[in-house]
């Protein structure tokens, strides 16, 4: 495999130098820079050039909407009939507009008990497929549920529970509802991961905790240290995590900021992660940065159909997308004062063809629409994912004519090819893509098709030349006993 790994860099190395001659890229500038050009990370954990997958098209603030302007707003969330629900947390509202990016009302009150209720400082907001707004009043230390026309149903508040500690403090931050109704809370200083609400609201347990990181050596110390020197060091705990969303199966998707190589989590019902890392590396934002800076720190994500996630990196302001398996699929954004990068990104939202990303220090909506490249990209995943092998392949190659650094596209189309049985081909596309799994099975397929296929030729021969020898065997005994008479 090491001659297959040599040929590719070598297509990779002359790749990059095409494609840096048509867009007039600069490969190094690409990796140290947090400007808007777009890259992508090569087998080689390289960054290459990459066309943009999405661009900014329009900004969406207060003085555009013809409203106050937002103050340090913290959540954003896109219902399924397409209103964007923003939480202005300064303000102490929610406000909603049409998908259009017009304003079209505002929640600040609601009715409980007969008095009018206000929010303080709510920091999350979520909409369920039939219009149930469940709002993370942050100040107030409680999670909001309206209905369809904004009437109070319930709160979930500070819950009783033997699992909580006397000092523990209620401060819901995000906010998500499955299809059952469950509600599930990342609540500030929280290291046991979110806590479950059922459907009437009371707590029932944690869920999706994050791993201990011990440093073997500190924790050998801590073994022979004294109890005021352990009183002294850091203490073994979780993580918080920063970021939630769920998707249409009811999985919970979170970041955390970590240092880990598990900073984005998938969650199924019992609390375990099984989020798909098959990659060329796990995702975790940037693979190569300045160490003064650090690694990404991601603090928000968005989920699409199809496996389809998407991470915001408030460190340099990028969005990173990957597929189900976990690839790379395309990074865009950067912080800056140019259309398209950020001051101070707090939230990340989709839906069909655009992205919003949220700044909270500039209290605005960066609205980006995806380009014919991401566009193709995107339905390539989707279309695989589906089981249409025929229209991936055909939009896995249209996107690797715009953008030949990008080698997962390679594995998309060996993977259709391979399901059409089409093994020659599929060991080619695999070889590009270095993808030495897929390429042994296509291998090993291909090899038992060859043999298949020739099965009665191969026979044919064998027996000629079977008996071939034995005619010749014969033949020299004859020969041998002549020559004794």
């Amino acid at each position: 495999m090491k001659s297959v790994k040599n040929r590719c860099f070598t297509i990779s190395l002359l790749a990059v130098l095409v494609m840096s001659l048509i867009v007039d890229f600069d490969v190094t500038q690409v990796e140290a820079s947090a400007d808007q050009t777009s890259y992508n990370y090569s087998y080689w954990e390289e960054a290459v050039p990459a066309p943009p997958a999405y661009l900014p098209t329009m900004i969406v603030d207060g003085q555009a909407l013809g409203i106050e302007p937002f103050n340090s707003p913290h959540d954003i969330f896109v219902s399924a009939d397409y209103k964007v629900y923003v939480a202005d947390t300064g303000n102490n509202r929610i406000v909603i507009l049409n998908d259009v990016f017009e304003y079209e009302e505002t929640i600040e009150t609601f009715y409980a008990d007969g008095t009018i209720e206000t929010f303080l400082n709510p920091e999350g907001v979520f909409v369920t497929d039939d219009n149930h707004v469940y709002i993370a009043d942050t100040g107030n230390q409680r999670v909001i549920h309206l209905d369809e026309n904004f009437d109070y149903v319930k709160t979930i508040d500070e819950p009783e529970s033997e699992m909580l500690t006397a000092t523990f403090n209620f401060r819901p931050r995000k906010v998500a509802v499955d299809n059952a109704g469950r509600t599930f809370i990342m609540s500030e200083g929280v290291f046991d991961g979110f806590m479950e609400f059922s459907v009437d609201g009371h707590f029932t347990t944690f869920i999706g905790a994050n791993r201990v990181q011990v440093d073997p050596i500190e924790y050998l110390w801590r073994r022979f240290a004294t109890r005021e020197q352990r009183s002294q060091m850091v203490l073994f705990v979780p993580t918080e995590f920063t970021g939630l969303d769920i998707d249409e199966d009811g999985f919970l998707y979170a970041t955390t900021v970590d240092d880990a190589d598990d900073v984005v989590k998938k969650i199924n019902a019992r609390g375990d992660d099984i989020l798909r890392r098959e990659g060329y590396f796990n995702p975790i934002g940037d693979i190569n940065y300045d160490n003064d800076q650090g690694p990404s720190r991601l603090i928000d994500i968005t989920v699409a159909d199809n496996g389809i996630y998407s991470v915001l990196d408030s460190r340099r302001g990028r969005i990173f997308t990957y597929n189900n398996d976990g690839f790379l699929m395309y990074i865009f954004g950067g912080l800056g004062n140019k259309m398209g990068e950020f001051h101070t990104p707090i939230a990340i939202e989709r839906f069909d063809d655009f992205f919003l990303v949220l700044d909270r220090n500039l209290g605005e909506i960066t609205v980006f629409n995806a380009t014919a490249y991401g566009s193709a990209l995107d339905e390539a995943v989707r279309s695989y994912e589906q089981g249409d092998e025929e229209r991936a392949q055909a939009l896995f190659e249209e996107v690797v004519n715009m953008n030949v650094n990008l080698e997962f596209a390679y594995t998309g189309i060996g993977k259709a090819l391979l399901r059409q049985d089409n093994y020659e081909e599929a060991m080619y596309n695999f070889e590009q893509s270095i993808d030495q799994q897929n390429y042994s099975k296509a291998y090993l397929l291909y090899r038992n098709q060859v043999m298949r296929e020739n099965f009665s030729l191969m026979m044919t021969i064998i027996f000629a030349i079977v008996a071939l020898w034995i005619g010749f065997s014969i033949y020299r005994k004859k020969t041998k006993r002549k020559r004794v008479y």
